[in-house]
């Protein structure tokens, strides 16, 4: 078998296959998914902040040839292109419905958020997977599976975050399953251009970093904040901080 068909079918169990093992949460009852849905909705805050900060930041650092300041410039740009965006998107549909404020806007902006943040990263996850099968075929398999493990979390997270969003079952899984494929894609283009792509790729993560920051910061945790009950405020932070363990463990003993 040829190194890019190896490249090609682990892309895809890192990628595809960690949706649909993920998607399985869509299957549930409607009552119980729409109980579960603020705890889901707390875990997935703390995984995407985990994330971010675990995982995707300290790699765009390592990686960095140059300045770290840059990365985080890169960061900061992309959280204030992040907030642009979602100011755009809300003039427009004010503009249209004539709404006065933002409590007439929710949902689509925020599943439209994850699945570009979630993008990038899976289009690094791949030149990551690529990247390890040029070195050793071993290692790219280690890496794939590294890649499929941590990602699993994250995408029923993703997947809480869809549904809250006001996606259907359908539509979220088809379209976190074409985010997926952005892992395919990326693993294509780093087999024939990685010497060009491993310049960027720190700072894509940073982008990557920041839409997940944008999301977890300006979108979720307003949305906890509106339930005062303490019984309520306790189970969100344990949730918060279970998705940031959850993410630790997966990048800290799997990558």
């Amino acid at each position: 078998m040829s190194l890019l068909t190896y490249i090609i079918l682990f892309t895809l169990l890192g990628g595809v296959l960690s949706v649909l093992f993920a998607s399985l949460f869509l299957v549930l009852p409607s009552d119980w998914r729409s109980r579960s849905m603020p705890h889901m909705v707390s875990f997935a805050t703390g995984a995407l902040l985990g994330t971010a900060f675990l995982a995707l930041l300290p790699h765009a650092l390592t990686d960095a040839a140059g300045d770290p300041h840059e990365i985080f410039m890169a960061v900061l740009a992309g959280l204030l292109i992040f907030f642009i965006m979602e100011k755009l998107a809300i003039w427009r549909h004010c503009h249209s419905t004539h709404c006065d404020t933002h409590t007439h806007y929710e949902g689509g902006h925020t599943g439209t958020m994850i699945l570009i943040g979630d993008g990038l990263h899976n289009f690094v996850d791949g030149v990551l997977i690529a990247a390890a099968f040029l070195t050793d075929v071993d290692l790219g398999i280690i890496t794939a599976v590294a890649v499929a493990a941590h990602e699993i979390p994250q995408e029923i997270g993703d997947f809480a975050v869809l549904l809250h969003s006001g996606f259907s079952r359908a539509r979220a899984l088809l379209f976190n399953v074409l985010a997926s494929l952005t892992t395919i894609v990326g693993g294509i283009l780093a087999y024939y251009l990685l010497a060009d792509m491993m310049s960027i790729i720190p700072y894509v993560l940073a982008i990557a970093a920041s839409s997940f920051i944008y999301i977890a910061v300006a979108d979720l945790i307003p949305g906890l904040h509106k339930e005062t009950r303490m019984s309520a405020t306790t189970a969100q932070i344990f949730l918060i901080v279970a998705g940031v363990v959850v993410i630790y463990i997966a990048h800290s003993h799997l990558h």
